[in-house]
């Protein structure tokens, strides 16, 4: 019995549906996308690890239980990496259950990334070249989120109609 995601259909393959390699290799693909998953997984796992570490270590050191400015940035930058690594996962189950790359999920973690940045920048020491190319990575990735969220709305109605047009 076929499954939905055993078609070639899910990678754009239809016309190549009785070649033996393709279907192969197609499983292939899936495979290893399945095994990012749990890689993923383990990473997660590690970096919620690593958030409790790097917390309680900081606490520990003199001055007890106070943080300093540093050991608060690289508390943010231990979560918020987590929470990078959790919108990868995310993305990689949305493709083995869509098999499609959801782009405006990417563009959404690639802002979750660079917001990162943004946050534990220390101003102090990088240059000014540095920062105008942080502010371009995050108007371009800003513009493509909201041109994707803009059209996004005009391609459902369109493949919503098409779809009623086929039935």
């Amino acid at each position: 019995m076929k499954r939905d995601h055993d078609t070639h259909e899910e990678f754009g393959l239809s016309s190549f549906q009785d070649d033996k390699l393709i279907s192969g290799l197609s499983r292939i693909i899936r495979l290893a996308v399945r095994f990012l998953a749990v890689l993923m997984t383990f990473v997660i796992v590690w970096g919620v690890w690593d958030v409790v570490w790097v917390l309680c270590e900081r606490l520990m050191a003199p001055p007890f239980m106070l943080l300093e400015i540093t050991d608060i940035l690289a508390t943010f930058s231990a979560f918020m990496a987590v929470l990078i690594a959790i919108e990868i996962f995310i993305n990689i189950v949305m493709y083995l259950k869509d098999n499609v790359i959801h782009v405006n999920l990417v563009i959404a973690t690639a802002l979750m990334a660079i917001a990162r940045k943004v946050i534990v920048l220390d101003t102090a020491h990088v240059e000014s070249a540095y920062i105008f190319a942080i502010a371009a990575v995050v108007l371009a990735l800003s513009v493509s989120y909201w041109l994707l969220h803009k059209t996004a709305p005009l391609a459902w109605v369109a493949a919503r109609k098409a779809k009623d047009e086929r039935a």
